[in-house]
């Protein structure tokens, strides 16, 4: 029993350790990305210039100064939360629907975002409206498939599942009917936006991302513990004393947020929902309580060095979900391949 006890002791502190190391390679990506573009930052004039704006001294190169600090820094700030948002809600949906092959999509929050979003482009044109019209849709299409599979206070997933089908290709079908009414113009903004990019980050939209970010953070981790007893079985969740219906809508609802909120800002970046969780998974083990800490940790290292390949690959730049499509995709063939042998055997 003590033996026992100190196993789990040792594996607590051996999956703290490798958050706190990953903590650590987040930073030390995002400040060698910041060097990184058509217009190239040594490493060291990037650390000189940091310990400038900290100690309030002046930086004599304005040009490498805007670049840094108004272009590159706010960018790859907010690829980094971003990264964070769905990785972590992706950890969290694939923990309640127990699917490794789910993402925060499932519910129609993408082709809602899309269709709000364009929406905007099409009649109102201010990228504040785009971002708001986009999260609006975005919950909407949530809480209309959560509502279609609701019935006498009970959401089977299976129900969910289906009503997020249907949902999405509602929406799917009138963002195609925005895209035949759009001069050309617009139609080539519609798409860029759904597939998603940091080019036009601000300091604005890391002033509303990074609030909604940590605060669902913590409400996801306060969640944790109970989301591990849902993992083995809703009746027995249900046995133990958790309150199943509740936590699947707050688990849900937090994840949706969070997505939601980060598509209104930067369009729809695919795979990392999907993909990032379910690497740390096999990295750090099913355990809510340092999963979702270390996937959301691991997306945003994700997203960071993506969106670096994505300024650099090209003159000019690609949109980040090409990237992180081209990385994922080899990933769920494996996935797919791997689950297939595993079936066979």
């Amino acid at each position: 029993m003590i033996c026992e006890k100190t196993n789990i002791k040792n594996d607590d502190k051996k999956k703290k350790t490798l958050i706190y190391l990953s903590l650590i390679m987040l930073v030390f990506v995002i400040v060698i990305s910041v060097g990184f573009g058509n217009y190239q930052i040594s490493p060291k004039n990037v650390c000189s210039m940091f310990f400038k704006r900290i100690m309030n001294q002046e930086i004599i190169n304005h040009r490498q100064e805007v670049i840094l600090f108004h272009i590159r820094l706010p960018r790859i700030l907010l690829a980094s939360f971003a990264g964070m948002a769905l990785a972590a809600s992706g950890a969290v949906f694939q923990g309640v629907f127990q699917n490794p092959l789910v993402e925060p999509y499932i519910l129609g929050v993408s082709n809602g975002a899309a269709f709000g979003a364009a929406l905007s482009i099409v009649y109102l044109h201010t990228r504040f409206q785009t971002s708001l019209l986009a999260f609006l849709f975005a919950m909407l299409a949530m809480c209309i498939s959560y509502f279609v599979a609701t019935k006498k206070s009970q959401t089977p997933l299976l129900n969910l599942i289906l009503a997020g089908i249907v949902v999405s290709s509602l929406f799917g079908a009138m963002l195609n009917l925005l895209k035949v009414i759009s001069d050309a113009e617009k139609l080539r903004e519609i798409a860029f936006w759904t597939m998603g990019g940091f080019y036009v980050a601000t300091w604005r939209d890391l002033a509303i991302l990074v609030p909604i970010v940590v605060i669902g953070l913590v409400m996801l981790m306060i969640l944790s513990s109970s989301l591990n007893v849902l993992t083995m079985g809703e009746e027995e969740a249900t046995s133990l004393g958790v309150r199943v219906r509740l936590l699947k809508f707050l688990a849900l609802f937090t994840s949706t947020l969070l997505t939601s909120t980060t598509v209104s800002l930067v369009g729809i970046i695919s795979w990392v929902g999907l993909m990032i969780p379910h690497a740390s998974r096999l990295i750090i083990g099913s355990d809510h309580r340092y999963l979702i800490p270390f996937s959301a940790i691991t997306g945003g290292i994700f997203l960071v060095v993506s969106d670096t390949i994505s300024r650099c690959l090209i003159f000019g730049e690609l949109p980040i979900s090409i990237v992180t499509s081209i990385l994922g995709a080899p990933y769920l063939l494996i996935l797919l391949r791997r689950k297939r042998m595993e079936s066979a055997e």
